[in-house]
């Protein structure tokens, strides 16, 4: 497999981007202000409203899940180690807002990093990207094992029960096995203890089973919000996924991510985060800047896949990275290329 050409970006321009990666306090207590107010307003409004419907519980969570998926992409900005100057205040924000995602914030930033570092890399594809098989590898598996990443891959479960999964297990297990997450792994067991402490403190709060079905639906409607984002972010057709000796990050940060681009609206309420090839090109820039940033660089389209919401759709199909072809095949035309049985 040859490497695809690299895209050249002059250093003047990759530097350039750092005057956007200055933190503004008031721009930072302006977002803590409208996530987390109306977070916890609607939060109050959902567990009253058990007392009628569920319906209008559930509808509620719709809309509370993305002012949660805000307290999130401030964790994540923190994570990066950006968002504000003082590095104290940051550490004490990032983790303020992992207990409302439940998201571990020091092993989440780490495992986040590396995904960062490595982006692309077929070696460590499953690191802050949903496991992807290549085309080779799916038709050299056993029947068996064909059979069950279909049915991983199936819309269902790819973005119903792993989202659910992601929270249960894969956020609460240890399942990085790198030397440098030895340390980090401590944490998250920290983490986990004090989670477990709040959500007992909260059932003594509240009443347990309107709590329960407040906070469980909130969190499971931002599961679902968040993998969809972290799919169609890498998962486009024409994306970029290669071996470590032939992997470039710049064209891995520009081919290799989508800019999203969403309604007004959906754009703040995701806090920017559908701008990914920027985010990856210069993860120091705050959420509250890549816009700015977007709108005064051009040239940062230039190579990016841009899709809107209805377009993502179609990524649903994306199962296989073909390497032959450099892009995302669907099973069907795996099994025309190949003319294998259906399994």
């Amino acid at each position: 497999m040859n490497a695809p050409k690299k895209i050249q970006i002059s250093k003047e321009l990759i530097g350039k981007l750092a005057l956007y990666a200055n933190k503004s306090n008031a721009k930072a207590i302006g977002q803590l202000l409208s996530s987390f107010l109306p977070f916890i307003f609607l939060w109050f409004l959902m567990y009253k409203s058990l007392d009628y419907s569920y319906l209008i519980t559930f509808l509620l969570g719709i809309l509370n899940a993305f002012f949660l998926v805000r307290i999130f992409i401030i964790q994540h900005d923190c994570g990066h180690h950006s968002f504000v100057q003082n590095t104290k205040l940051r550490k004490l924000i990032g983790h303020v807002c992992s207990f409302f995602s439940t998201i571990p914030f020091k092993y989440w930033a780490a495992s986040h990093a590396v995904h960062h570092k490595h982006n692309g890399q077929l070696e460590l594809r499953d690191i802050g990207d949903l496991p992807t098989m290549t085309a080779l590898e799916f038709k050299q598996a056993s029947q068996a094992k064909r059979f069950f990443y279909r049915i991983y891959r199936s819309p269902v479960v790819l973005f119903v029960l792993v989202p659910i999964y992601y929270m249960l297990f894969n956020l609460r297990l240890p399942l990085i096995q790198l030397q440098s997450f030895k340390k980090i792994n401590k944490s998250l067991w920290l983490f986990n203890a004090l989670l477990i402490v709040l959500f007992i403190t909260m059932l003594f709060v509240f009443d347990w089973s309107k709590f329960l079905a407040t906070h469980l639906t909130v969190l499971g409607i931002f599961a679902v919000i968040a993998i969809w984002f972290f799919y169609v972010q890498h998962q486009h057709e024409k994306g970029y996924k290669m071996p470590k000796d032939k992997w470039d990050y710049i064209t891995s940060a520009l081919k290799g991510s989508t800019y999203y681009k969403l309604p007004r609206i959906f754009r703040w309420l995701t806090g920017n985060i559908g701008l990914h090839h920027l985010h990856h090109l210069n993860p120091a820039i705050p959420n509250y800047n890549l816009k700015k940033c977007l709108d005064e660089n051009p040239w940062l389209n230039k190579h990016v896949t841009t899709i809107g919401f209805f377009e993502s759709l179609k990524f649903a199909t994306h199962k296989l990275w073909d390497e032959q072809q450099e892009r995302m095949i669907s099973f069907t035309e795996f099994y025309q290329l190949n003319k294998l049985n259906l399994i």
